[in-house]
Formats: structure tokens, sequence, C-alpha cells
């Protein structure tokens, strides 16, 4: 939906015409349209609320959130990833190696995608009540959802830049503008929502709503809020109530989970639904600049295409291998995750030139390219230049497992059920790994255990734009140390845990200004 606000304003040509104006009638010269569509008149029946929600869907899929900036944000933030070479944008390669100040585009794009969903989902909670409807029901889901998207993009906001301004009510003038509020009171305004979306979202959707936020989706979400806050008292039984409602599971095939045929499958709690048009535009087309159709996600990381980003040597180290003393298994979600040469696309095997990326790293003793195969549409595509249509699964069954182990060990349960909800994953029909403990990962101790988890989290999830938020969790809660160290090596305490406010905010909102900018910018 666009919500469309008109003025006419009456163009005075001359000095002579503007006095002949003035003397002769009495005009009030700042007139509204009576046929225009504003805020006020627009929310009338169920349909016109249905209508905004969906607009607050829209820009959660733009250009500046899931179909491309929001994806680079979490995966330079993070060590999943390095550069594919000199084709990576300069104001991407800063966010990589550190040295992004205000002005970084790519970030300030996040920032104002996630407060553009924020002022959608205000004016649908807001003007909610007064919507002529028989179905309470429909109008309860729908302020649920928008509270949902409200509490995604708060979340986003308060873990990658801290203490926000808090936005309850939609905002009409530049009056409105607020200070940065609290980390706390941010973080309290989150679990309101999702405790909210909770009480009024279905577990289902079932026809075309199939993809809208369910209950699922916000009780995993408020998980997330809490272990971030180190609250994992709170987050476990929310894990657990996904886990026990038996809606969820694990596909047997762990590829399901990235190609565009499967998607919406048993092991999705919640994700973005994007659009092959076929025409190799991106799809931004609905007039305001908000909304896309197709992400750009393959041709970023694409191999043969852009490939702005390949897997870092750490991650391609981090999975299991019989090259590894200890190791009796090669953990099949390698050649899931990474194309390697020799292995197969749609057009046959790809060779060293196949692919259009400038670094090489080693896997084993044998230095060669490897390119990433999650997200990319080689298996049926193989153009140089495609947006697709693959969704962006942003939760899925294996992280709510992986987190309820997390949670399970931090709360003090036994090493036997820490190792039960872990083991899941490892025996995923396509994965089937031994299961732990094993020589290199024993789990007799606490910390033991947490390097395990940390260990399945990162293969199972890489290149998914979680690694960032753990590293920040980790950071905070003091865990890093039990890992080595902190793994950005760029790392400086008191400026790298968060980013900088976007310029534009600084300029634009005198009550938050350059004095109230993160440390260390």
């Amino acid at each position: 939906m666009k919500i469309v606000m008109k003025k006419l304003y009456l163009k005075i040509f001359s000095l002579l015409v503007l006095v002949s104006f003035l003397t002769s009638c009495d005009f009030n010269l700042d007139k509204v349209n009576p046929n225009s569509v504003t805020v006020e008149n627009f929310y009338q029946t169920s349909d016109d609320l249905t209508s905004a929600v969906n607009a607050t869907y829209a820009v959660l899929q733009d250009q500046t959130l899931v179909s491309r900036e929001w994806f680079f944000v979490h995966d330079l933030r993070g060590d999943d990833m390095a550069t594919g070479g000199g084709q990576l944008e300069v104001p991407r390669y800063q966010l990589l190696i550190g040295t992004n100040d205000p002005s970084n585009a790519v970030a300030s794009s996040v920032w104002t995608g996630c407060f553009a969903v924020i002022h959608r989902a205000n004016v649908v909670i807001s003007k909610a009540p007064g919507v002529k409807m028989t179905d309470e029901t429909l109008r309860s889901r729908l302020v649920g959802e928008a509270k949902f998207l409200r509490a995604w993009s708060y979340f986003e906001l308060v873990s990658l830049w801290g203490g926000v301004p808090l936005y309850t009510d939609y905002v009409t003038s530049l009056s409105g503008n607020k200070a940065r509020s609290s980390v706390a009171d941010v973080y309290t305004s989150i679990i309101g929502n999702l405790t909210d979306a909770i009480a009024s979202l279905p577990a289902s959707y079932s026809g075309g709503n199939i993809g809208r936020a369910t209950k699922g989706a916000a009780q995993d979400l408020l998980a997330k809020v809490y272990m971030q806050k180190g609250d994992y008292a709170s987050a476990k039984p929310l894990l657990k109530a996904i886990i026990d409602s038996h809606l969820y599971s694990l596909v047997p095939n762990f590829n399901d989970n990235f190609q565009e045929e499967n998607e919406y499958n048993a092991e999705s709690v919640f994700e973005v639904g994007f659009l092959d048009d076929g025409n190799f535009s991106w799809g931004y087309n609905n007039g305001d600049g908000l909304g896309a159709e197709t992400t750009v996600h393959n041709q970023e990381i694409c191999p043969i295409s852009w490939g702005n980003l390949i897997p870092s040597q750490k991650l391609l180290e981090e999975f299991e291998s019989t090259d590894v003393a200890g190791n009796t298994k090669t953990d099949p979600r390698f050649a899931f995750s990474f194309y390697r040469v020799g292995d197969n696309i749609v057009t046959g095997p790809l060779t060293q030139g196949s692919f259009n990326i400038a670094s090489s790293v080693i896997r084993g003793s044998a230095p060669q390219k490897v390119g990433w195969r999650k997200h990319t549409i080689l298996y049926k595509n193989a153009d140089s230049y495609h947006p697709s249509g693959i969704n962006e699964r942003m939760m899925r069954y294996a992280e709510v497992l992986l987190n309820m182990a997390e949670c399970q060990n931090e709360t003090g349960d036994v090493e036997a059920d820490v190792l039960a909800t872990l083991n899941q994953i490892r025996d995923r029909a396509t994965v089937a790994m031994p299961h732990y403990p094993t020589a290199n990962y024993p789990t007799s101790t606490k910390d033991q255990r947490f390097k395990a988890i940390v260990h399945e989290k990162r293969v199972e999830l890489a290149g998914e734009e979680i690694r960032n938020k753990d590293i920040l969790r980790w950071r905070a809660q003091g865990k890093l140390t039990v890992l080595g160290g902190d793994p950005i090596t760029y790392f400086t305490a008191n400026k790298y845990e968060l980013l900088p406010l976007p310029q534009s905010e600084i300029d634009n909102n005198e009550k938050v200004g350059k004095a109230n900018q993160n440390p260390g910018y």
C-alpha cells in the first residue's frame, strides 16, 4: 500500500498577480485534495487494514533490508565471510575490515529500512482500533503481525546500534523526533510487543496467507531477544513450546532449506518471500522505493557472478574433515554449503576458470577457489546476472534446537539432555554425523559443551546472518575467552561493539545529535 499525502499549492508567478489575489479574495492556500488518500481516511475496512500490514511486510522485503543490505550488514560484521576480490564496493569493504564510519551507506540503509517498518507498523497499530470490522480475531491478528514486525526491527536496531529512538506511534512532523532511549527500554518494548504477538498470532496459515508471522515465529524471536540479554532461563520455555508444538521438524535433505522449490517446508519458522520475475531486474517497482520482488543474495555471493563475498578460511576449517586427525567423517554440509572445482552446476562441472572470484582459499593441502552454494541458483540457472526468487529463511527449526541446547547448557541441564538436543541436528538424514562427544569435541564440562554448540551452530547455519549476533552476545557475556578470544581480528573494545549512528540521523534529528554518537566514532 502506498499512502499518498497530497497538497494543492498555488504557484504565484509575479508579485502583481499575488497582490491581485490577496486584495480581491480570501484564499486558504493550504488546501487538501478531498479525493486524496490520507492516513485519516484510509483505514475504514478490514481490507484496508490488511493492505497496510502487507505494506509493512513489503518494507521488510525491500532492498534496504532483506533483499540486499540487511544480509550484507550481518555477513560483513561476522567472520563467516571474506572478500571475493576488488569488486566489493568500498562501503561494504569498510564494514568487513572495521573502517566504517557514520557515513557508511550500507549500514545507513538498514537503519532507514528498520525505521520504515516501524513507522508503517505504528500506523497500523494506532489506526486498527477505529477500523469497522466484525471479525475481532482478524483485527487482533493483524495488530499482532504489526507488533511482530516492529519488534523484529527494534531487535535489529538495538543489537547493532544500542539505544535508539523509541517510537510507539507514527510521527507526522520533525517535531515528533525522539532522543535515544536506553537499551533496557528498547528491550522492554520489544518484549512487550512479542508477548502481545504470541497471544494473538495463529500457529499456522493456509492458502495465500502462508508466510505471515506465526505464534512460533514470535516465540522464536522472543527467545532470541532473551538470549541476547543473557536471560537464558526466560528463553528456554519459549523454545520448548516451539519444540513441543510438533509443528516443525528437520527436513531430511539439508539443501531443501535453500532452494526455491522447497519453500515454507516443515523446517521453516519464518521466511521472507521473493519471486523470480524473470526479467533480470531487481523488482523495485512499486513506486515509493520500498518493496522488492526479487533478492540479489544470489548474484552478490554467486561464485560465477559478482562473487562479492566468499567463505572465510576460518569457516572452511570449521567443518569436520577426515583430513584432520580424530574426525571419522567429512561433514556433508560442507558440500551443501560451498562449491569447489569439479562440482556440478546446471551447465556441468565447475573449473578453476569458472569462478569469478579473485581470492583462493585452502581446504586440506590444495589451494583452490571455493564459493558459496547456499542462497545461489546455480543448481538451475547459470546466468551471470540474475536476481533470484529464493526466499530468505530468517528462522528455521534447526536454529531453535541449537538455541535450546545453548539454553540447556546455560541453565544447568545435565550433559545427556544437552547432547540429546544437539545431536538431533547431526541426525539429519543427509548429514548423519557422529554424535557428540567426539575425539575433537569432548562434552564433559559446560565449557566443552559450549564449544560443541558453537561449532555445530556455525557449520549448520553458515552464511545465514546469525553468526554476527552470536558473536555480539557471547562478547557481551564474556564467553569468547572459552573459544580462544575474539574472532573479529580488528575488534577494539569501546568502539566495535556497536555500529556508529548514521550521519543522516545525527544531522536530521536534533534530539540525537553528534554528542550522542556511539563510543569510538
